[in-house]
Formats: C-alpha cells, structure tokens, sequence
C-alpha cells in the first residue's frame, strides 16, 4: 500500500485510554500505528451525546456486487474500449460495516441479497468480523457498474436489485439490543420500499436513546425526493456525513461552510465530505471548522466515503471527540482511494 497514507495492516482497533480531565485526547490510531495527539480542536463539542460505551454498532443499509471496471483511456463510444474489469462484494453500507469491522469495531449488518449470494455474503463481511443478517431474496442482488478513469474518478451504474425490497422482518427490533449506535445509510430512505423499515428503526432507536447517524448516500436519488423530505426524515439524527454534491442537494446552497451551516440547523453535527479539499465540521450556532485531506495516491475513490465514515464512527464511539474523529476519517478515506475497489484490503 503506498506509503504516503502510512504503514496499514489488518488489526484491531485499539482504544485509548480516557483522557483525564483538562487533558487532550489522542487520535485513535490505525491497526499498526501509534496514536496521536489530536492538538486543541480535539476538545471542541464536549457537550455532544455520543454512543454508550461497549456494545455494537447496527448499520443497515444496502448490499450490491460491484463490477469494477478501471478504463485504460477515455471511452470511444461505439467501439472496444480496453479495460481491467474485476467483480468485487459493495455498497456503501455494506462497505462501512467492512471498514469499522477493520478498525476492530463491533458490528452487526442488517440487508437483503439474492437467495444465491446470501452465503458470499455474509463470508465477505466475516472477514472483518461483521455480524451480518442478510435476507434471502428471489430477486437478485443489486448490482453497480463502476467505470473508473486514469484519475480515480468513477461513473456508477446502478441497479439496487433485492435492496429495494427491504422488509421490517430483515431488521428486526431486536438487533437494537446493546447496541450503542444506528447507521443507515441514505439509500435505505431514498426508495419507498426500504423506508418504513429506516424510519421505525429510527424512532426506536430514539425511544432507546440510542444516537442515530446517517449518510445521505447520492446526489442523484436525493434530487429525486420532495425537496426537505430526506431533512425531515432524518432530522435530529447525532451526525449527518454528506459529500459535496449531497450536501447541494440538502442545502439548497453553493457555499460549502454556508451548507454545512445549513444542514447543521437539522443535526447536531454535520460532517461535510470535500473529497481532496478536505472536510468540513458544523454543529449549531458556530462556525464550521475545516480539516485538510488526509495525503494519498489516488488509484480508485470508490468507497472512500464509506471509509471516512467509518474512521469517523470508529472513533466517536471510543469517545474520542469529534474533531479528532473527523482526523480518524480521513486517514481512513486516504486508505480507500489507494487501492482499487469499496472495501479494505485484508
């Protein structure tokens, strides 16, 4: 793996110690690095609600098999176009189970799959020691079409197969127990049918004082929402994570700080993914805070949302503060774009 992003291997995340008052906490290192200090920022927000100690995290979200397509040149329409093409296990929330499993977080996965691809599945996410619940379908699992150009840019072809038919029996209640945070991601709320099951399990979670967090998951199928449907759907919810051309969408606004400042009315954090320009932290009534990207070789930038995501929950959820959180994720995000494909390499 390209040195830049440090040295990474597979291993558990160890959490430090909690910091004694008036002391400055440490950014949680990866599996093989020694931790950091964090500096002053990382005591900003103290007053958050962040997850119980122990217990897991439930993401419930979409599955798809990825189809990786990295194109040699530009595509010449009408003709053959060389390409490396491999088949690889994704979606963005099946990728942040993956990657917080990687970090050494304790996860459980809730989806649905066709009946054919249950068992690859599941044995995909046990690599990084997820839990996965996956439903059985007749329909077959959905699949993405991901060309990927010489600059590591990537154009998605979509077809959400069996994830549009998420059903309240895949996720039952019962996977909310001990479990100190709820991850959905935005595709589960973007489609009709998913939604009542994202929707009951926010309302429970919020009955169990459990804090919700949730990545809008694409530009495109929010676009396609009643405009603040998503933002009433969601409001309230501990951390909102929107990448640039989402948080446009949501906010209505071309300003990156004045979108972050925006959504911030609606969560009590929003995280505001900038890709190579870095990213933005807002809560309510101050002024948002950017942090710089992460140093990395981009080959493919496929799943490094997911991976900030990750890195970021990873963090939070060992109490560290959030902005030493935001420092966690991007070293997870510079990790994703320097090797092809959604997921960590194990």
């Amino acid at each position: 793996m390209p040195s830049p992003v440090g040295g990474v291997s597979q291993g558990g995340f160890a959490a430090p110690s909690t910091p004694l008052r008036g002391e400055t906490p440490l950014i949680p290192p990866f599996p093989g690095e020694p931790a950091q200090n964090a500096g002053p920022r990382a005591s900003r927000l103290q007053g958050w609600a962040r997850p119980a100690p122990g217990g897991h995290v439930l993401i419930v979200g979409d599955v798809i098999n990825d189809i990786l397509v990295e194109m040699r040149s530009g595509i010449v329409a009408g003709e053959d176009n060389p390409a490396s093409i491999q088949l690889r296990p994704g979606g963005s929330a099946a990728n942040q189970a993956a990657w917080l499993g990687w970090l050494g977080a304790d996860v459980v996965f809730a989806g649905r799959v066709g009946a054919a691809d249950v068992e690859f599945h599941r044995a995909e996410l046990a690599r990084f020691g997820v839990t996965a619940h996956l439903a059985a379908d007749a329909a077959a699992t959905g699949s993405i079409v991901i060309l990927t150009g010489a600059d590591g840019e990537r154009t998605m072809i979509t077809d959400r197969g069996a994830n549009l038919k998420l059903a309240a029996s895949d996720v039952p209640f019962d996977l909310l127990d001990e479990a100190t945070l709820l991850h959905l991601s935005g595709y589960t709320l973007v489609a009709a049918g998913p939604r009542p099951v994202a929707q009951g399990l926010i309302a429970q979670a919020r009955r169990r004082g459990i804090p919700v967090t949730v990545d809008p998951g694409s530009a495109a199928f929010l676009a396609g929402l009643e405009p603040g449907a998503f933002l009433d759907w969601t409001r309230g919810a501990a951390v909102c994570f929107p990448n640039l051309d989402e948080a446009r969408v949501l906010a209505g606004e071309a300003d990156p700080e004045l979108m972050a400042a925006r959504l911030a009315r609606h969560y009590r954090a929003v995280v505001l993914k900038l890709g190579p320009e870095g990213v933005l932290l807002a809560t309510s009534g101050a002024e948002p805070e950017r942090f710089p990207a992460h140093p990395a070789v981009v080959r493919d930038t496929t799943g490094a949302g997911d991976a900030f995501c990750a890195g970021f929950l990873a963090a939070w959820a060992n109490g560290i503060a959030p902005a030493a959180a935001v420092q966690a994720g991007t070293r997870a995000a510079a990790t994703a774009v320097s090797s092809l494909g959604g997921r960590p390499v194990a």
